[in-house]
């Protein structure tokens, strides 16, 4: 059985909180910290519904078209050339960001994170830049949630960067998405930050995202999450599947940054479908069922496609919860081609491809996970579990003295099922016994709720599931 929210009807936007502070603030008298109380909140946010749709298809495509007539934007192109080539792309980027922000009061810190970089793809010491939008949080400033695309595009042959590489869906999409999704939610204030990245370098070693990890670290970052959107306006598959209205989210099981000690213990006390990561994926599809109609997330439980990558890797190997939402029905002929027609089969990545009414669909989703998560308090941490040979299982977690929590509610799920399927809300409390529940039998998490109606993602006992694991004294948000 899944758990669903139960619907609501959209009420007219003059009902819904203005976009000031006191949209998230908790009331006045918090409930004391162990005390009994058990009433939960109202767990639904009414302004993520505006936000769900609030993305443009028109301007979606019209950015789209924009990156597109730069050439190529490959990452040994042209930095120079005013018109063409990727060093043209990111300064359009950069300046789209500049205006957006201009017209949110200047709300956005735009800025490049880049390095020069050499590999196997890059033979010779290339600079490799991304262009980044920080929407500072007034009240968690450090934490963060991030939306991503890639800025480069290819061809055939990966070191050719002079033929025309339009990269309309891959990924022109993803980066018209977070330029979307910027537009939208810089009319807001939220508490945590929110960062809009356009990345390069992926299509020849994932450099972008690899050079955006370490800035965040080097920040003091709490990265809670990373959203890389890879591709996110395809809706006819090779397979002939015609569909706008699924999307694929892929998550890391056991993650790629665990270390030999954080492994044994995972052996004792499993965890190994409920890395950050996943439970990320499951919080999406947990907002998309409840505030978008007509989108069937499906959670792929693996890193990504079959012998592929993109650049959520680097955040997954810096020790980040980090998904990539993607299309679900992929065409091979409009991915990494030559433009040509060969055997009544047109290939190459043109803009005739892309579905701009579905990649605003996607980019609402990215919207409202970015929307609800920083306006939910910070996923618990040090969350532990007890209760081996007994009949009673016993889950304790450091409780968040910040005054936008409510509480805190428990979830469990039959080892064998996918997705959350119960939940009990346990009020502004620490640690919770659940009786004649044998911890063998079930898996456990917990997640804060907000006075505001919204909630963290869930977070599994121990080092398995923990969100934050990069976080350093004197952090620069």
């Amino acid at each position: 059985m899944t758990m669903k929210a139960t619907p609501y009807l959209k009420l007219p936007l003059l009902l819904l909180a203005t976009m000031t502070a006191s949209s998230f603030a908790a009331p006045p008298a918090a409930t004391p910290l162990n005390a009994a109380s058990y009433t939960a909140p109202s767990e639904e946010d009414l302004r993520l519904y505006d936000i769900a749709s609030a993305p443009q298809a028109s301007r979606i495509l019209k950015d789209i078209q924009t990156l597109v007539d730069f050439g190529t934007r490959h990452t040994l192109s042209s930095q120079t050339d005013p018109q063409q080539g990727i060093g043209a792309a990111r300064n359009w980027i950069k300046a789209e960001f500049e205006r957006i922000s201009a017209d949110c009061g200047h709300c956005l810190e735009v800025i490049e994170v880049g390095a020069t970089v050499s590999g196997r793809r890059i033979p010779n010491p290339t600079k490799v830049v991304n262009i980044i939008a920080i929407q500072k949080g007034t009240l968690d400033p450090n934490r963060v949630v991030m939306m991503s695309g890639d800025i480069d595009s290819r061809v055939s042959d990966v070191m050719d960067a002079t033929s025309a590489a339009p990269g309309a869906n891959d990924n022109a999409s993803g980066v018209a998405g977070t330029l979307e999704a910027a537009r939208v939610l810089s009319q807001y204030q939220f508490g945590g930050t929110i960062v809009y990245a356009a990345l390069s370098g992926e299509e020849q070693g994932l450099y972008g995202g690899a050079g955006l990890a370490d800035f965040a670290k080097k920040q003091g970052w709490q990265v809670e999450a990373v959203l890389n959107n890879d591709m996110i306006g395809n809706i006819a598959g090779i397979n002939g599947v015609v569909s706008n209205h699924t999307v694929r989210i892929f998550s890391e099981g056991v993650r790629i940054a665990e270390t030999e000690k954080e492994a044994k213990e995972r052996y004792f006390s499993g965890g190994e479908n409920d890395s950050a990561s996943r439970n990320l994926a499951r919080h999406i599809k947990q907002l998309a069922d409840q505030y978008m109609t007509n989108l069937d997330v499906q959670l792929i439980y693996r890193l990504d496609r079959f012998g592929r990558g993109g650049h959520h890797l680097p955040f997954n190997k810096a020790g980040y919860p980090a998904v990539r939402i993607m299309e679900t029905n992929e065409n091979y002929h409009r991915q990494h081609q030559d433009i040509r027609v060969e055997d009544g089969i047109a290939y190459g990545d043109v803009i005739e491809g892309v579905d701009e009414v579905y990649a605003a669909k996607l980019t609402a989703l990215n919207a409202i996970s970015l929307a609800a998560m920083a306006w939910a308090p910070a996923p618990p941490t040090q969350v532990a579990i007890t209760g081996q040979v007994s009949a009673d299982t016993n889950i304790s977690w450091q409780a968040n003295p910040t005054a936008e929590v409510a509480g805190y509610r428990i979830y469990w799920r039959k080892t064998t099922e996918p997705e959350w399927t119960h939940s009990r809300f346990v009020g502004k409390v620490d640690s919770f016994t659940l009786s004649n529940m044998v911890i063998d039998n079930y898996l456990y998490g917990v997640a804060a709720v907000g006075y505001n109606g919204n909630t963290s993602p869930v977070v599994f006992p121990g080092a398995a599931g923990a969100f934050f694991r990069q976080v350093t004294e004197n952090a620069k948000p």
